[in-house]
């Protein structure tokens, strides 16, 4: 999805670099090929419907696998009450490359590529959320111990990784999307509504193609170290890094790193105060 505020004579769609950006390279703009795996499974014209489907969903070439998952989601996805907490906590824990103790599935949870998610102990993942594990590394999701993912939320890896700590805290109605690494640290709290994306945007410098065609502009990912708060509505866009102990306004457009024990606010974010500064 293009970024607002991107600039794009701050980009160049020359010599384009087709590795995938590394942790390490958080505010340096990277150039990748925009035909990613799913879309160039979808543009396959010679593949089985059902080959597609075990791919998008599943993630592997194995039926058995897909009966499991099958099984798994369709039988016990949508029971109400504690029978169906009971049955999900107990069952659905085979289908993850880990799964920690007592970690709750709410009701109608749509999971993809189940093997490359990970949970810690205690984890609460309430009704209607999406787990998009989709991805070319062997884990893709990781949720840390104590952390709580809220009603209609959405994690979606697109070729990247969601890193949770431990006890991050993200409310009703949040999308977090990954091209390259979205990493959140621990006792972040993330109020509803919010929107995050690692990745995600096309160069406008061509007009001999669609703008769905040209390469990818990746600035590094995202990371909001620990303890940070990020109001409602907040929006972060990729290349940004939240320092520890920091607070983002309601409403906020993160496009610039933010500086620990940092409030921010407005479109876009600037600083409105420094939590260490004493206060007149």
């Amino acid at each position: 999805m293009p970024d607002p505020l991107l600039n794009p004579a701050e980009h160049s769609a020359t010599n384009p670099d087709t590795s995938r950006p590394s942790a390490e390279m958080a505010g340096k703009v990277s150039v990748v090929d925009p035909d990613s795996e799913i879309r160039r499974m979808m543009k396959d014209e010679q593949g089985s419907a059902i080959k597609k489907y075990m791919w998008l969903t599943v993630g592997r070439m194995s039926w058995l696998a897909l009966l499991k998952y099958e099984l798994l989601t369709g039988l016990l996805g949508s029971i109400p009450g504690a029978l169906g907490l009971i049955l999900r906590q107990k069952l659905y824990r085979h289908m993850f490359a880990s799964c920690g103790r007592k970690v709750v599935f709410g009701r109608n949870v749509t999971i993809r590529h189940p093997h490359r998610i990970r949970f810690g102990d205690n984890v609460i993942i309430d009704d209607n959320t999406v787990l998009d594990g989709k991805g070319e590394s062997d884990l893709t999701i990781e949720i840390g111990s104590g952390s709580i993912i809220g009603r209609n939320s959405i994690l979606s890896c697109k070729g990247g990784s969601i890193r949770l700590a431990d006890k991050v805290n993200i409310s009703v109605n949040c999308t977090l999307i990954s091209e390259t690494l979205l990493s959140i640290g621990e006792n972040v709290l993330i109020a509803g509504h919010c929107y995050l994306i690692a990745g995600g945007n096309h160069g406008l410098d061509r007009t001999d193609i669609p703008i769905l065609e040209q390469p990818l502009i990746e600035k590094g990912g995202i990371d909001i170290k620990e303890h940070c708060w990020l109001g409602a509505n907040v929006t972060v866009l990729d290349g940004v890094t939240i320092g520890r102990d920091s607070a983002v306004a309601a409403a906020a457009v993160v496009n610039k790193s933010v500086d620990e024990f940092s409030i921010v606010g407005g479109v876009p974010a600037k600083l409105l105060r420094d939590r260490k500064a004493p206060r007149a």
